[in-house]
């Protein structure tokens, strides 16, 4: 079987699956030129990876970036693949979804409709996000989610048929990259909270800020450690009653200092009142770091509550800080539900686990050798566009 693997975004993530792709299969990996390098010594050398010219076309969409579309499908046509798997997450697939229907097409989506407030900030207009996400739901032939509650509002809200929709965990992406940084002797002096990632209001920031004076009150000393960039800072720091107890870090976080920042964490607190995913928990159970989720979404799957961490309300910060509290004053427990989470993270969560699922997907769409199959469940036909020249 061969399988072309396209991206616009989430590299690490794409680079894993493909790597583990290429232990079954021939694997074709299409990635952008735009912040790549970071990215290349992690691929497997089984690996075939081809690099487009997307960092001239960042932001925008039109006719101009015809070269870009024909040289994406040409590498694709080269390979002749038996799938095409691609990450939801750049309008450079509304071009390229139909001119690719002669293959059958997979989509993993990571998020499955904006975030709250969220696409009015992307530069590329609500609209054309939204018809992305139309199209990679309506002309693809399977789809990948990271979660039942996602799979259930697909099937719910949208009409995706259910058998065309199928939940995998969201594995161990970007974990690598920090790990890699790891030291010793940097385990947590004092107790810290971790707030790590993108800062949007459906992360609930503002309420792990409310919750700073129950956890304080309980534990003198602790620190609530905000780490990461997006809308504006200056809200939050309105909101905080007593500054001197947070450390904040308001920039996009190098893997170097995140891996200090996780490992002098005691606990990892995603207060989120909206989610699909986060790729925050399996980074945290990377660095052997017990969680405390809300039940937001598809965060609480990817938590075993008292196991692996804690899963409390979303909005209440009361019920944030009590979880917090029993943690931090309970460093047994910390280390034991680190280290719990950390085998969740090698095995449910193990790249070699979800292969398993994609290749029994893949083995349904895939032509058969003696002259293949057409997926019965096509949605949209169209003209095939010409074959891409040789190389």
């Amino acid at each position: 079987m061969r399988v072309a693997c396209l991206t616009f975004w989430f590299y690490d993530y794409t680079i894993q699956m493909a790597n583990e792709l290429a232990r079954h299969t021939e694997v074709l990996l299409l990635l952008p030129d735009y912040r790549t390098d970071e990215y290349l010594e992690s691929i497997d050398p089984g690996v075939k990876v081809h690099i487009f010219g997307y960092s001239r076309y960042a932001g925008r969409i039109g006719p101009s970036c015809y070269p870009l579309i024909r040289d994406i499908v040409d590498a694709i046509h080269d390979f002749e693949p038996d799938i095409v798997h691609f990450q939801v997450n750049n309008p450079m697939l509304c071009p390229l979804i139909p001119m690719l229907r002669r293959y059958p097409l997979v989509a993993t989506f990571h998020d499955i409709e904006p975030h709250p407030g969220e696409d009015r900030l992307l530069d590329i207009g609500p609209l054309l996000y939204r018809l992305t996400l139309f199209m990679s739901r309506a002309l693809t032939d399977r789809i990948f989610v990271h979660g039942r509650a996602l799979k259930k509002t697909l099937v719910e809200n949208y009409r995706v048929p259910g058998e065309r929709v199928h939940v995998i965990p969201i594995g161990e992406h970007e974990v690598a990259p920090f790990v890699k940084f790891r030291e010793e002797g940097r385990e947590p002096g004092i107790p810290r909270v971790l707030f790590f990632g993108r800062i949007h209001r459906y992360k609930g920031l503002d309420c792990l800020i409310r919750a700073e004076p129950l956890i304080t009150r309980e534990v003198p000393g602790a620190r609530i450690v905000i780490a990461g960039t997006g809308e504006d800072f200056g809200r939050y720091e309105a909101m905080m009653a007593n500054r001197d107890a947070f450390e904040v870090y308001n920039y996009r976080i190098p893997y170097e200092e995140g891996a200090r920042l996780f490992q002098q964490a005691s606990v990892v607190v995603l207060p989120y009142v909206e989610a699909s995913q986060s790729g925050v928990i399996p980074t945290a159970y990377g660095f052997r770091k017990p969680v405390v989720v809300t039940d937001a979404g598809s965060l609480p799957e990817v938590v075993d509550d008292g196991k692996t961490g804690y899963i409390v309300p979303s909005r209440n910060p009361e019920a944030l800080a009590n979880a917090i509290v029993s943690l931090l004053k309970d460093p047994d427990a910390c280390r034991r539900m680190g280290e719990q989470g950390y085998m969740k993270l090698k095995t449910d969560m193990a790249w070699s686990t979800i292969v398993r699922s994609i290749l029994a997907v893949y083995n349904d769409l895939a032509p058969t050798p003696e002259g293949g199959k057409t997926p019965a469940d096509r949605t949209f036909t169209g003209t095939a566009p010409a074959a891409g020249k040789e190389r």
